[in-house]
């Protein structure tokens, strides 16, 4: 199977999950994966939420956040991957200037 995210529109999500500022992402979204390129703008999180369908591994292209699950903080930088359990809490926050860029994968269980 093969996704081309460039042919997939790009959308821009104000406040995901109650988080702040503005995210852009381009989603392929099927019952059994999720993959969603993301960019985090200056300023912009993603609320604090239960990870319901799957395991959430988002995968640092560029720039720098933090990552809460169950209340433990987790420092965001390119090359790292923070993986959040279904069933857990989790909020991914943009600390730098420059956009927080992941690749987010999800597969359902």
């Amino acid at each position: 199977m093969i996704i081309d995210f460039n042919k997939l529109n790009e959308i821009t999500m104000p406040c995901m999950n109650n988080g702040t500022g503005e995210m852009t992402v381009r989603m392929y979204n099927d019952e059994k994966y999720r993959i969603v390129p993301t960019a985090i703008h200056p300023g912009g999180s993603i609320g604090l939420h239960t990870q319901n369908s799957g395991d959430d591994m988002n995968y640092i292209l560029s720039g720098t956040g933090k990552a809460v699950c169950d209340g433990a903080e987790e420092e965001l930088s390119a090359g790292v991957m923070h993986i959040c359990p279904k069933g857990s809490e989790h909020t991914i926050i943009n600390t730098g200037n420059d956009d927080l860029v992941m690749l987010t994968i999800v597969v359902a269980k």
